[in-house]
This record gives structure tokens, sequence and C-alpha cells, in this order.
């Protein structure tokens, strides 16, 4: 299950994602059109600045802006950084491998083949989700809802 830290990071960026290029957004405002607490968004924006996703500027009119295009930010790359690796099992990992230290012997797990294609099936789809297509769907959504 996803945690809320990386809900409310994909939630802020597919908002930067609406403005980009077009200026800067205030925490507070961002906080509030996306129902997150302030605080927590703070936190979010600083790890989505080290890993330089975002970037701000500072005083009257400052806020935080996209450092890239929001279709080069994919689903997988947010998850990644707030909740770790896609595989299920350290052993199926691509990024984080680690052998399991109840199995003796990977060639012969049972389990290993399934996990590895679930992986692989998993991270298409979460690569294929970049944040313009979250926020296409967002504006889809209310172009229903203004029907």
């Amino acid at each position: 299950m996803m945690s809320k830290k990386c809900k409310y990071a994909l939630k802020a960026l597919v908002r930067l994602a609406a403005d980009y290029q077009k200026g800067y957004l205030s925490t507070g405002l961002i906080a509030q059109e996306e129902a997150i607490p302030k605080k927590f968004l703070e936190q979010i924006l600083l790890e989505l600045k080290q890993v330089k996703f975002v970037n701000s500027q500072k005083g009257a009119g400052g806020g935080y802006y996209l450092l890239k295009h929001p279709k080069e930010i994919t689903f997988a790359d947010i998850y990644r950084i707030f909740d770790g690796p896609i595989a299920l099992t350290p052993c199926t990992s691509l990024n984080f491998y680690e052998p399991c230290n109840d199995c003796p012997n990977e060639a012969v797990c049972y389990l290993r083949k399934q996990l590895i294609d679930i992986r692989d099936k998993t991270r298409k789809s979460m690569m294929g989700a970049s944040l313009q297509s979250f926020l296409d769907n967002k504006s889809a959504i209310s172009k229903n809802l203004k029907k």
C-alpha cells in the first residue's frame, strides 16, 4: 500500500505540474488545494528538492516549481523515493536487490519467477504513469463534472 507521504507527494507534484513554467506555488496554496497538512507538505517538498524534482524561490511571490517536464517524472520515480522498492521481495528487486535469508537457492525458488513477473508488470505500469498522465486524468474529471 502506498504511504500517505507518497500520496501527498504525488498530489503536490501534480498540482505543480498544472502550473509548469507559469510561476511559483506557495506551500500554503498547495496544502489548502490538495488537503495536505502544511508542515508535512513542507517536509515532502524538501525531499523532492533534494532529488531535484522541484526547486523553490524565496520571498514575496516565491514558492515551489517543477524542475522537470511533467512527462519526465513517473509514479515509479516518486514511489521509490518515498516508499522504496517496487518489488515485493528483496531478491526480486532491480535497484535494492538482497538475497532472501530464508531461501537457500534462488534458482529453485518456486516463488521468485512469479514475483519477478509481478514486479515487471507493476514497474511497467508505474513507469507509464507520468505526472502528465495524472494531470490529464484530473482535467478530464473536471470537464465531466462541469457538464
